[in-house]
């Protein structure tokens, strides 16, 4: 399904949207205040939309961006009396909605709609009137659209840097923003009305909103204008089917019990409390007490005689929500039937054994979000913030043995497609790079507060014309030491640390040589998701002239380490001449060859050379002195590089003998 409106239906008592011709003040009703609703409705929820903070999620900010708007309507005789003045200037447009729809800007009924949303949007963000500043309250009885996710529809990079420049501003920064550039309001128009509408400081959110940052070339009332900002247009996607299915069975098993219960029960009683089955015992009960929880202090990192997980300090708004952190420690220890359980593979479950150290706990995307270390595992444990909908997650991976490299960052929260990462305390800056173009410079991103930096867009995520692989997102983290070092996203809760060269001694994806390198390989890497990879390591290891003086092709081998140990996974890619990405001639998995401990590699492919003649091709690495072909084809090469004519189709088992003595089958 691709789109969804949620505009209610015109009314027939809707007005034109004509100015009057008199700029002084106008008495409104009620029926002119609900026309005003109901014909400008899509231009109401796209500016509560805007003054909406990101950190709520697309799908839940959609939701409450028409909630708020259909709360502005007025109780009848609310309004008995009411003079609504109209903005003293109009904006380069006339007054006009940028957008298309054709409003006046000194209509009363619209002019006192449009201050109602206001307030209400301010309210939602902690601010002009009850809440907590900084902490989005969205209100009760949300929009429910059962089993369909709604989102806008996605923009381009300049309407994602907007965005994120405008999620930097408060909730009265974002509400000026709007009124100067969506509605076309001059300064004094807007200061009048953010007061009116309950801004603590006018004069400051126009300061803010001046000081936001517009794409270079872009004209901001054409990007608020985009599909990118607007809820009335929006795309549509199912939500878990399976649980849904679930649910309803559970739903029907559940009426069935009571309803043979409440017949049982006629003439019963229960003579004692149901006692549980077991008592926790005094280390279980120690280690789910959020008073009991272990820190370090800020600046403990620096002084360490080793860099990991247990000397990140406490970050994050939400550290002293004790409830928040008990409700994460109990569905660690006690997962309930609600609570979606994932680890990475070889993780092991349960309970900390002892009190856990706590690294991040904040809001996020839409959700109250902890972070957790025993020392052998990560733990992040997310709930819906608020009154938001949805059941609680928790994730484990395992991660002893952490070093500097593997502890600099986590992926913390996804949402549509991009990543928001949580950095190390001696992370200087992050920045995100296309593997596949090297020569191409890095995006800067900002790091908050918090540690965290956002957003990234999942590698592998941007359609490619025919389905291709055109790019590959990764984060590019630098040390205060000045060393960068290169992560991607393979879908767990860390990142998979990226490196070059030999086996032995591996180096850093940190100049241009490097990332050349690993560019042809940068598409393998999806072979590496949801497995638990640490590290991944790409060598080229091997250059072929081939046959009929075709050029030269190029042989390497990506190896995927696990936290785990085995579940490692080695690809051998041959790349041909002319052709950017290479292709995985041989796999295997938990093989020594391509390691530190077996650092040469064999690998062989079927190739076709421009006469039409089909060869075998392999390359070893520089340890092989000869290789050998047996069973469907035979022949040998007395180097580390063999060529053989043979038939399309036709197979082959590679073996070579070692400089050292030894032997090595080929991989795969």
């Amino acid at each position: 399904m691709d789109s969804a409106k949620l505009a209610p239906r015109r009314s027939r008592r809707s007005r034109s949207g004509t100015a009057p011709s008199s700029p002084g003040p106008a008495p409104v009703g009620f029926a002119q205040a609900e026309a005003a609703l109901v014909e400008h409705y899509p231009r109401l929820v796209r500016l509560a939309h805007l003054v909406l903070p990101s950190s709520l999620g697309r799908a839940r900010r959609v939701l409450a961006a028409h909630a708020l708007t259909q709360r502005a309507l007025p109780r009848r005789g609310e309004l008995a009396g009411a003079r609504v003045p109209g903005p003293r200037a109009a904006g380069p447009d006339g007054g006009r909605d940028r957008s298309g729809g054709g409003v006046s800007a000194r209509d009363a009924g619209y002019a006192c709609v449009r201050v109602r949303v206001l307030r209400e949007a301010l309210r939602a963000c902690g601010e002009g009137g009850s809440g907590r500043p900084g902490k989005a309250r969205v209100p009760f009885g949300l929009p429910r659209v059962w089993g369909l996710r709604l989102f806008p529809r996605a923009g381009g990079t300049e309407e994602l840097a907007l965005d994120q420049a405008l999620s930097r501003l408060s909730g009265a920064g974002r509400a000026a923003y709007a009124l100067l550039h969506l509605e076309g309001l001059d300064a004094e128009a807007a200061r009048a009305l953010l007061t009116e509408a309950g801004a603590a400081d006018a004069g400051a959110a126009l300061g803010e909103a001046a000081g936001a940052e517009v794409p270079a070339g872009a004209r901001a009332a054409a990007l608020l204008a985009s599909p990118e900002f607007d809820p009335c247009s929006l795309q549509a996607r199912p939500t878990d089917l399976v649980r849904r299915r679930q649910g309803v069975r559970a739903l029907g098993a559940g009426a069935a019990v009571l309803l043979v219960c409440g017949a049982a029960f006629t003439g019963w009683a229960l003579t004692r409390s149901q006692e549980p089955a077991s008592l926790p015992s005094v280390a279980e009960r120690e280690s789910l007490d959020p008073a009991r929880l272990t820190t370090v202090a800020p600046d403990a990192w620096e002084t360490a005689a080793r860099r990991d997980f247990s000397v990140w300090p406490a970050r994050g708004e939400l550290v002293s929500d004790r409830a928040l952190l008990g409700r994460a420690l109990r569905a660690w220890a006690r997962p309930g039937p609600r609570t979606h359980v994932s680890a990475t593979p070889g993780t092991p479950l349960g309970g900390p054994a002892g009190p856990p150290r706590l690294l991040w706990a904040g809001h996020t995307a839409g959700a109250d979000i902890v972070l957790f270390y025993d020392g052998l595992r990560l733990v992040r444990y997310a709930e819906a913030a608020g009154d938001g909908f949805g059941d609680p997650a928790l994730d484990l991976v395992r991660a002893d043995g952490v070093d500097e490299a593997g502890a600099a960052v986590v992926a913390v929260a996804r949402t549509d497609g991009n990543v928001r990462y949580l950095t190390a305390p001696w992370v200087k800056s992050v920045a995100q790079r296309d593997l596949r173009a090297p020569q191409r410079a890095s995006t800067p991103r900002a790091t908050e507060r918090d540690g965290t930096v956002w957003p990234f867009q999942q590698p592998g995520r941007k359609p490619a014309p025919g389905g291709g692989c055109t790019t590959w997102n990764t984060v590019q983290v630098t040390g205060r030491d000045g060393h960068a070092r290169l992560y991607t996203d393979l879908g767990d809760l860390l990142p998979a640390h990226l490196t070059t060269g030999a086996p032995a001694a591996p180096g850093e994806v940190d100049d241009l040589a490097s990332r050349t390198a690993w560019a042809p390989s940068a598409c393998s890497l999806v072979a590496g998701q949801g497995r638990g990879v640490r590290a991944v390591n790409s060598w080229s290891y091997a250059r072929q002239p081939l046959p009929e003086g075709a050029g030269t092709a190029r042989w390497a081998c990506t190896r995927m380490e696990t936290w785990r140990g085995g579940g490692t996974l080695t690809l051998a890619e041959y790349r041909a001449p002319g052709h950017a990405l290479g292709s995985v001639a041989a796999q295997a998995g938990d093989s020594p060859s391509c390691g530190a401990r077996q650092p040469d590699v064999l690998a062989g492919a079927m190739w076709k050379a421009p006469s039409g003649q089909w060869y075998v091709l392999a390359a070893g690495s520089e340890g092989v002195a000869s290789i050998t072909a047996r069973d469907g084809i035979r022949g040998s090469s007395p180097t580390r590089l063999f060529a053989l004519p043979a038939r399309k189709g036709s197979t082959a088992a590679l073996s070579a003998t070692l400089v050292t003595g030894g032997t090595l089958d080929g991989l795969g």
